[in-house]
């Protein structure tokens, strides 16, 4: 299988500003050729995305109009991952030897809106409450706190640690140290997460240049796989009241075994993982659907600071999506910046120590939608 290589990343500040959503794109992008060291004119493809700021092959118009092809991807919180994909198969197809990849979004304040026509879902939904995310990312972590025996502290102890490596983040939203305590007394939103333990919708952008072996580089990371899958029957729904007896499968176990099997490598050879973190709840549930632990044994690793930066498994380095907010478009992309700088040995105040070789990022979206990757130096 043909190898392929990031040779540039780049990303915007998050949070809320007067940038539109195209012009956190048009920076990312510029500032990514940039980092590759290719201007746009030798880029042969581009493919990208966002949820509600616009469609992204209209950034030719700011980036330059050389005709290449410019495929639209809008795949819920996997679009930064699908359009990774579909990169990746348009490099090892031959189509170009060097494409774009690029991720942005910009939200309105509030929680997320989602329309139920949009998910296949009869209005009824709407009128009944059922289109609120968070309380179906509480539902879950519950049934977990139950099954598993995870304390609430230890969900606090996750925000804590965002909040922390967001602190060390230039380009985070939350940048500001909340400690578990704070966490824990923040109100109650879905039982048990509070506040503090959510992420909010927010804007920015993220940029990747892939390219080909054959394309000179200068300080490129080895993408070994990139893969998206979607929800078996017996998987946890996003938007679902019920959950279906008998075994339970879950999206993000499938996703990242294919990347592993693909990558060949395991969980125990990675270094630095990202995982989808839309609450505290998920980022615990998330290390064992990905094959770092036994699920319960999170009560443990996440005392002993396992997850942090110095730790033996350092998890969101960046503070993740609480510290940085979900542009829903570039959360993916923002996931494997975050990885290419720490294998490059470039992440300054958050930099993972012993020289980290392997990465790994994971998504996860409604109604259940999973995308992750491995990355090597």
């Amino acid at each position: 299988m043909t190898d392929v290589l990031i040779c540039g990343a780049a990303r915007t500040a998050f949070g809320r500003s007067e940038r539109s959503g195209r012009e956190h794109a048009v920076a990312a992008a510029t500032a990514a050729l940039a980092d590759a060291g290719i201007p746009w004119s030798r880029v042969g493809a581009a493919f990208g995305g966002s949820d509600a700021a616009g469609l992204a092959d209209t950034l030719v118009t700011d980036l330059g109009l050389t005709g290449l092809p410019f495929v639209n991807v809008k795949n819920g919180c996997a679009t930064g991952g699908s359009a990774l994909v579909s990169a990746v198969n348009a490099i090892r197809g031959g189509m170009a030897d060097v494409v774009l990849v690029v991720g942005f979004d910009k939200h309105p304040r509030g929680a997320f809106d989602p329309r139920p026509a949009d998910w296949g879902l009869d209005d009824a939904y709407g009128r009944d409450g059922l289109m609120v995310t968070t309380q179906f990312f509480g539902m879950k972590i519950r049934r977990y706190i139950h099954d598993f025996g995870i304390t609430e502290r230890t969900l606090a102890l996750v925000a804590e640690k965002a909040y922390r490596n967001g602190s060390l983040t230039p380009e985070a939203w939350r940048r500001q140290e909340i400690g578990a305590g704070e966490v824990l007394a923040s109100g109650m939103v879905n039982d048990p997460l509070t506040r503090f333990m959510f992420c909010s919708p927010g804007e920015g952008a993220a940029a990747l240049v892939l390219c080909s072996p054959s394309v000179p580089t200068r300080d490129a990371v080895t993408l070994r796989s990139a893969v998206v899958r979607t929800r078996r029957p017996g998987s946890f729904e996003v938007f679902s009241p019920v959950l279906e007896a008998g075994e339970p499968t879950s999206v993000s176990r499938d996703a990242a075994a294919a990347a592993f099997e693909q990558a060949g490598v395991g969980p125990s050879d990675v270094d630095v993982v990202q995982l989808q973190d839309t609450e505290s709840g998920a980022e615990v549930m998330h290390l064992a659907e990905c094959g770092f632990c036994e699920d319960g044994e999170q009560e443990k690793l996440i005392a002993a600071r396992a997850t942090d930066i110095d730790g033996t498994l350092p998890v969101n380095t960046d503070g993740g999506c609480i510290a940085n907010g979900e542009p829903i478009g570039a959360s993916g992309l923002r996931q494997v910046y975050e990885v290419v700088q720490q294998l490059r040995g470039r992440a300054g105040a958050r930099q993972v120590p012993g020289e980290p070789r392997i990465g790994f990022t994971h998504v996860y979206g409604a109604p259940g939608v999973s995308a992750c990757t491995v990355l090597a130096r």
